[in-house]
């Protein structure tokens, strides 16, 4: 539900005890980690059990399954509630706090509130904007700068989505999808890139450009913003915050000095999982930095991090060691494990740009062998307006099935279902299938798959719950069957 941002966002020391409703997903529980750590009471409520709502406990925080208006019992009027944007208004626990009068406040503004009296970097764009909050947050800290950080997945280096550091900086996933980041007052962000999407919430494309436009005015004059101007659309972005005074730093791929780029990566090599680029600052190279991520788009955000870090005044070897040290994000190409010789990745991607990124980075960490794919369109909105383009991307597959679509937050349309996309796929009949029956998927996923294969769980809903089931399907290769105690995890 959009609960109203208010006029005057409170710093987090004057909201009283907090309680958020939906506090298990990615936005509410980093909050809730960074409230806790400032020693604020939290308490909040989910549908269902998970790992994060255990870490919440063990943390502080009192954590009730399922929704119901009684855990609102212990709050007094100077205390706030937090509504996640996927709770509906019927909720029980927003008709109770709205007929008490509670504070009530949106992600947005809560994390807005935790911002206050820090210098925020903001990381925006359509695509990348986990990955690339992750790899500044992962360089800083290496550069001795230790920023709080608030990312919308969990990052492999520290376990967890977000922290409370010891230093002056923020460092803030901005998420456009509900119009969040333009409650922000950024020192510095970074736009990875510009395309179509959200637009259940934008109406238009141009509503949805035009966003990213008022994001610029929400940056600090004394400022910077960092734009990947190898996509068009912040290509434009960046003419527009140079006509608007703003200190713009643009960044992308050039082997050959490039008057358009003020830092750029040069002489891309991908070999396995690994991503080797070099980097220059204006006429000034850097030096190589070795990514432990495969794909050109994870390249691209990696140096947009780097430029980040750079013109916030930290020193460049510092910089490049902490990204050469990442290890990912979780659901962002994540590497689950190995069996029978096939390697199975599990990755967020949902829009068709980044469908056609990750499979990109599949083939090449693949090598010889093919590369199959589940895929789960997420949204109805978002799969009427885009599922032939998700169909066209995932022709970079060999092998594709597609499952019906997470609903989220919307209800189910007939007329919207996997098979628009599967439709779409530019490959043989016999190679692509819409399997509504998650059962039946697996089953033909482990009867196609090959020694040398990799088979992608792709989408951004609960696809990532069959690549357990999967792994486990797989039969076991020689040295599995002799060695029943190993794990099957390791480098693919």
């Amino acid at each position: 539900m959009r609960v109203p941002v208010p006029d005057e966002i409170l710093p987090a020391d004057a909201l009283g005890r907090v309680h958020l409703v939906g506090i298990g997903g990615a936005g509410l529980s980093g909050i809730a980690r960074i409230l806790l750590a400032r020693g604020v009471e939290v308490s909040g409520s989910d549908g269902a059990d998970s790992p994060t709502l255990a870490a919440l406990r063990a943390a502080g925080a009192t954590v009730h399954l399922g929704h119901d208006g009684a855990h609102l019992d212990h709050l007094g009027p100077d205390d706030t509630v937090v509504v996640s944007t996927a709770v509906r208004e019927t909720n029980p626990e927003v008709v109770e706090a709205t007929r008490r009068g509670l504070r009530l406040l949106p992600r947005s503004a809560a994390l807005a509130a935790v911002m206050a009296g820090r210098r925020v970097v903001a990381v925006a764009g359509t695509h990348g904007k986990t990955t690339t909050t992750s790899l500044l947050t992962v360089a800083l800290r290496a550069a001795g700068a230790d920023p709080t950080y608030a990312v919308g997945g969990d990052l492999a280096d520290t376990g967890t989505n977000a922290a409370e550091g010891t230093g002056t900086e923020f460092v803030a996933e901005a998420d456009e999808s509900d119009g969040a980041f333009l409650v922000y007052s950024p020192h510095a962000a970074v736009v990875t890139n510009v395309e179509a999407d959200h637009l259940d919430s934008w109406g238009t494309e141009e509503a949805y450009r035009a966003a990213f436009e008022d994001f610029l005015d929400r940056i600090d004059p004394e400022g910077f913003c960092v734009l990947v101007v190898d996509d068009p659309g912040a290509a434009h972005l960046a003419d527009v915050a140079e006509a608007r005074g703003l200190r713009t730093v643009r960044v992308g791929e050039s082997d050959g000095p490039d008057p358009r780029l003020d830092v750029r990566a040069s002489g891309l090599r991908f070999a396995g999982r690994t991503s080797t680029f070099t980097v220059h600052d204006g006429d000034v190279a850097l030096g190589e930095v070795e990514l432990q991520i495969p794909g050109r788009h994870y390249v691209l955000d990696a140096l947009a991090a780097l430029a980040c870090g750079l013109r916030l005044g930290h020193d460049p070897d510092a910089l490049r060691a902490g990204l050469a040290s990442f290890t990912g994000t979780r659901r962002r190409m994540e590497h689950l494990g190995s069996r029978g010789g096939v390697a199975v990745y599990d990755s967020y991607a949902h829009h068709p740009a980044e469908i056609a990124g990750d499979l990109q980075a599949a083939r090449a960490v693949a090598g010889s062998g093919r590369v199959l794919v589940v895929f789960q369109p997420h949204l109805v909105s978002r799969t009427r307006l885009l599922g032939v383009e998700m169909g066209r991307a995932l022709g970079l597959a060999d092998d594709v099935v597609v499952l019906d679509v997470y609903l989220a937050r919307e209800d189910a349309d007939p007329a919207v279902t996997g098979a628009l996309v599967a439709g779409a796929v530019p490959l043989a009949a016999d190679a692509v299938v819409h399997e509504p029956d998650r059962d039946a998927a697996v089953a033909r996923l482990v009867d196609r798959a090959r020694p040398g294969d990799l088979v992608l769980t792709l989408g951004a809903g609960d696809v990532t719950a069959l690549a357990p089931v999967l792994l486990a399907a797989l039969p076991e290769g020689p040295e599995e069957a002799a060695d029943p105690e190993g794990t099957g995890r390791g480098p693919a």
